[in-house]
């Protein structure tokens, strides 16, 4: 694994690790998602989903990664995975997308906690234990710390893992997802970023 993906695996604790951003609004790491307008030097200008656009400054420290599309079948039991998901009408989770973590990345943001992809999102970082066939795509039965749950994956979920990158992906009209630090000047300082490449964009 290269020095910069062990970086930004570091950097992916503050981003799916719901306790990290319980603390003061002044300080609170916030989730970034986008499409980038331009990179110059170590600022990067994003214009988020929400309309509004920010910038971004990276440092020598930011994690940089971008993800690869993998099958569902790579799910195996004993994979490390990060799932978002939306209860179903029985109450059943079901993904939206799944993070099958590096394995040097076990543990990372481990738990069950509110999501921010869409409404009633949420995201569990667990262990597989099982993987059942089903007539709706796959079951995933994950165990955590202090508990577990069952996550339905059908097979039109986007399902990837982390690769590395380099300042060179971030181009004009990439995709990212970004985690930053908002700053007093109204920048932010960035924690990791994952962008898109080879046309595959982070679903997270």
């Amino acid at each position: 694994m290269s020095i910069r993906l062990k970086l930004s695996v570091s950097f992916l604790a503050l981003t799916f690790a719901g306790a990290a951003f319980a603390q003061s609004a002044a300080t609170k790491p916030e989730r970034i998602r986008g499409e980038i307008v331009s990179f110059s030097g170590n600022t990067l200008q994003v214009h988020r989903r929400s309309g509004d656009s920010v910038t971004i400054e990276l440092k020598d420290s930011t994690g940089l990664n971008a993800v690869k599309a993998i099958q569902l079948a790579d799910i195996k039991a004993g994979s490390y995975v990060g799932a978002a998901a939306t209860p179903g009408p029985d109450g059943k989770l079901t993904a939206k997308e799944v993070l099958v973590f590096p394995e040097a990345a076990r543990g990372t943001g481990e738990g069950h906690y509110a999501w921010d992809l869409g409404a009633n999102t949420s995201m569990t970082n667990a262990n597989v234990d099982t993987v059942v066939e089903g007539t709706s795509g796959r079951d995933l039965k994950l165990s955590y710390k202090g508990g577990s749950n069952t996550v339905n994956v059908p097979a039109n979920v986007p399902v990837v893992t982390l690769i590395p990158s380099t300042r060179d992906d971030l181009t004009t009209g990439k995709k990212v997802f970004i985690v930053a630090t908002p700053e007093k000047n109204g920048t932010y300082d960035g924690n990791l970023v994952v962008v898109e490449k080879n046309g595959v964009a982070p679903p997270m």
